[in-house]
């Protein structure tokens, strides 16, 4: 029924509809399926539809402040969210050469970083999800970063590999999709070339490592623990 049924909203507890961290909850009014299935619209949609509206946030990235643009339909629109903190803080610095790869970008703080850091190189940002390209893209062209290199999945020429992979994967868009993306890009890595993938614990960090083990061959080693994620590191085997 168009309107007429009224349900409570469901969000995460870090605030948002679409947050792939923690459990969800209960809150606020009630409001119409309608409205509620849009602002619960996943930020791996490939076209989001719901309102896009831009807005500014401050953020520190590899220690400098900066202004970004973000906006509604990606994820974490507010803030850079902790998974990805932890993914920036306890990552090894990026070789100082090579192509870097920031798989699942949204609005580009990964990709960012890298290019921030390493300014030499070049950085594939790439997203399923249109809205997180542009405004990566614009992200990067603000900052001066012109290593920065936007692209869908289908863009990424099959011949490149990558000497780095940062990524906070999209755990929520369900393992057979999740897996099938880490297996198409995970062999992607040079020869040594090294993934940190960053996962919540109770979001199955520890599964995960298994099955890049088991189900890839690679070698995935648990490289930190941070307020409740797993860094894990996956390399080639030997």
């Amino acid at each position: 029924m168009s309107g007429g049924i009224m349900r409570p909203r469901v969000v995460c507890r870090h605030g948002s509809p679409t947050c792939r961290h923690g459990s969800p909850v209960v809150t606020g009014r009630p409001r119409p399926v309608a409205s509620r299935l849009v602002a619960a619209e996943h930020y791996f949609t490939s076209t989001p539809t719901g309102p896009g509206r831009r807005r500014t946030v401050l953020v520190t990235l590899a220690g400098r402040e900066v202004k970004v643009h973000t906006s509604g339909g990606v994820f974490s629109p507010a803030h850079v969210d902790t998974g990805t903190q932890v993914l920036l803080r306890e990552a090894p610095p990026p070789p100082e050469d090579g192509t870097f790869l920031d798989l699942g970008c949204g609005w580009g703080p990964i990709a960012l970083s890298l290019a921030l850091i390493r300014p030499e190189t070049t950085v594939y940002a790439v997203d399923v999800n249109e809205r997180a390209r542009d405004l990566t893209r614009d992200n990067a062209a603000a900052l001066e970063l012109p290593g920065v290199v936007v692209a869908s999945p289908d863009e990424v020429a099959d011949h490149v590999r990558f000497d780095l992979l940062w990524s906070n994967p999209p755990i929520r868009v369900g393992k057979p999709a999740l897996h099938a993306m880490l297996e198409h890009w995970l062999p992607r890595l040079a020869p040594s070339g090294a993934a940190y993938l960053v996962v919540q614990k109770n979001l199955g960090a520890d599964s995960l490592q298994r099955w890049c083990s088991d189900e890839l061959g690679m070698r995935c080693d648990r490289y930190a623990v941070a307020k409740g994620f797993r860094l894990l590191r996956v390399a080639r085997d030997g």
